[in-house]
């Protein structure tokens, strides 16, 4: 068996064609030029208020709008705040250049995009995005295989061809549709996110570019169920799903050999466990 499966990216390092020195360069340039920028403003704003025009705030912004500009607000409060905002872009555009996202499960990028919102950043600089992206470079197997094993332990166990140990030819699914006269439709929420991820994993250890959200698993299946209400059957390159009118879904897969390297690394965080096979 192979024990530790290669994840396969089409990046051998993970931010290897993007120009970090002029990403840094840029950021900081632009920041000199916020800031002078904001300067000059209240400089006008000053001049327009000695004149009877009102300050930035009565003539720069929209009626109703008063308070939603950082570039009305003095420097010392609005730089910290614009500079926050910048470098939250620029690592979010840097992690997803990466392809470190496509390796994640639903739940961790969910955990991702809440620290990137609310944690404290480290400054887009040289050594803080080699340091920051040498560690992830260094855990992207960690974290493909946390992925399986979450999408692993997210799915039904309640019937006995979901193994509770390891993934049979067959997972069973609940709650995966509705039915009502006018046919099936496809339950929105986290079974999507599953089977999204279920994909991902597949393409990943298939060594094949990972297909664009718009074009995922979810969607096929939705477009497949809309175009034809009263069928029960989907298929595709690594999957057969057949579903029912109390909700479940039942879902084989047609490429055991991938099967088999998501097995090993259900058997590497669970050892022991495949026995019963």
């Amino acid at each position: 068996m192979q024990i530790e499966p290669e994840v396969l990216t089409e990046h051998t390092e993970l931010i290897c064609s993007t120009n970090i020195e002029r990403i840094v360069t840029g950021r900081d340039a632009a920041l000199q030029q916020i800031e002078q920028l904001l300067n000059q403003v209240r400089a006008i704003s000053t001049l327009t208020a000695t004149i009877g025009g009102g300050t930035v705030e009565d003539w720069g912004l929209k009626q109703g709008h008063r308070y939603d500009c950082w570039l009305t607000e003095t420097p010392d409060k609005a730089m910290p705040a614009i500079t926050r905002m910048l470098d939250r872009n620029i690592w979010r555009d840097l992690m997803l250049k990466s392809g470190m996202l496509s390796l994640m499960d639903a739940e961790a990028r969910s955990q991702w995009h809440k620290n990137l919102d609310e944690g404290e950043l480290p400054a887009v600089s040289e050594a803080n995005i080699l340091s920051t992206f040498e560690q992830l470079h260094q855990s992207k197997q960690e974290v493909f295989e946390r992925g399986v094993t979450n999408v692993f332990k997210g799915l039904s166990w309640d019937y006995k061809t979901n193994h509770p140990c390891y993934f049979g030819k067959k997972v069973i699914i609940n709650n995966l549709v509705t039915y009502n006269r006018w046919g099936f439709g496809l339950n929105w929420g986290w079974r999507r996110d599953q089977l999204a991820d279920l994909e991902r994993m597949l393409y990943l250890l298939d060594g094949k570019p990972i297909p664009d959200n718009r074009g995922d698993l979810t969607i096929r299946l939705m477009d497949h169920i809309r175009d034809n209400p009263h069928q029960q059957e989907y298929e595709d390159e690594y999957f057969s799903v057949r579903y029912f009118q109390k909700g479940t879904g039942h879902l084989t897969f047609k490429r055991p050999d991938l099967i088999e390297q998501m097995n090993d690394i259900i058997a590497k965080h669970y050892p022991g466990m495949l026995a019963a096979r």
